[in-house]
């Protein structure tokens, strides 16, 4: 079975550490841990009598909610089969222009959705231990009127937040920009950089979301795009019928209007994530990024890969390598933010493991 280029693939991880997948601790997945919450549980099982019929081409009812969520007009959002599904409709869009910038080390998913349309990649490398701005990282002098700008905020492996007056005045450089902002939820809304309220100024911005990393629903797969009409419309017409199942869809309005859960998750990520960071920081030989997300990243003098596979074999826990990110190499790995008892097992197996090894 071959590495895996995303979190969370306990299959592949399970015939490493000789157990079944469910006896593992998955830290390399970024997803809340305290959910599914008990609504969505409750709206899912109540949408099984929904079954028999198709779902409705035009969700509606989940576009109506998400627009009352984030105050923006209805014809502005398209739900999708997760936000990777959106994300290959954005390849295609970018494709039309004459390059697409990247920041890198990046998502991964982001090379499969623009060489699937054979997009021009221009990729800016930026020191991912450096803070510097975006005006410092992507030139000031160059034209990018006829360029595209796909961006993830927060970052994706850093966690580094960018402000809104660091990629407002991108809109006016690039033809088209992209903003995936798959972790946003995770910051609380007074500290969210979130430039949904932008896109009805700016019909050159895309954003997308996912709603399964916050609610805890990776399996059921499910996001959504922010964009002028004329791009929604046109995916429309490109992608399969139906591809939002009805469960997704009760799942998704459950969460939404669950406001408890959404405090109770920036509760808990406000005072276990700060704990985390200063254990990892206790161990020597790690440095740990500072991160605005649910997750770390974590420079370790000790080959990350080396690190994954002794973790999985004599603890069962499954840290992200970051090979996946050419940038980064060997020499650093990524963590979710789990709970405080599980943060507790991750340090006991890190201590464990560097001092076997020293």
């Amino acid at each position: 079975m071959s590495r895996p280029s995303h979190g969370g693939n306990l299959a592949w991880a399970a015939t490493i550490a000789g157990c079944p997948a469910s006896s593992l601790l998955d830290f390399s997945a970024s997803i809340n841990p305290l959910g599914p919450p008990t609504t969505v549980i409750t709206a899912i099982e109540a949408a099984f009598s929904q079954l028999n019929h198709y779902p409705d081409p035009n969700y509606f009812s989940l576009r109506s909610h998400l627009s009352t969520h984030h105050s923006i007009p209805i014809d502005y959002i398209l739900p999708g089969n997760g936000s990777a599904e959106l994300l290959t409709w954005v390849g295609r869009e970018l494709a039309q222009q004459d390059e697409t910038v990247l920041l890198t080390p990046a998502f991964g998913d982001y090379q499969r959705a623009l060489t699937a349309f054979n997009a021009q990649i221009k990729t800016i490398p930026f020191d991912v231990l450096t803070q510097i701005s975006l005006n410092e990282i992507i030139p000031t002098d160059a034209d990018f009127s006829r360029s595209g700008l796909l961006l993830n905020n927060p970052h994706n492996p850093t966690g580094r937040l960018f402000s809104r007056a660091e990629i407002l005045p991108l809109l006016d450089r690039f033809g088209l920009v992209v903003i995936d902002e798959a972790f946003m939820d995770f910051l609380p809304p007074d500290r969210s950089e979130s430039l949904i309220a932008e896109v009805e100024r700016y019909p050159n911005l895309i954003i997308l979301r996912s709603l399964t990393k916050f609610y805890s629903l990776p399996g059921l797969r499910l996001g959504y795009a922010i964009a002028h009409p004329d791009f929604l419309q046109r995916w429309q017409a490109w992608r399969d019928p139906w591809p939002v199942n009805v469960l997704a869809e009760a799942a998704a309005i459950a969460g939404l209007q669950d406001q408890d859960f959404q405090q109770q998750t920036w509760d808990w990520l406000a005072r276990v994530k700060p704990q985390l960071k200063e254990t990892l920081n206790q161990i020597p030989g790690l440095f740990t990024l500072e991160s605005a997300a649910n997750y770390f990243l974590v420079q370790t003098e000790m080959s990350s890969s080396q690190l994954q596979r002794q973790l999985l074999i004599h603890h069962q826990l499954l840290i992200r390598d970051c090979l996946s990110f050419p940038e980064l190499g060997d020499r650093f790995f990524r963590v979710a933010v789990r709970t405080e008892s599980e943060n507790l097992q991750l340090i006991h197996a890190l201590q464990t493991t560097f001092n076997s090894l020293v």
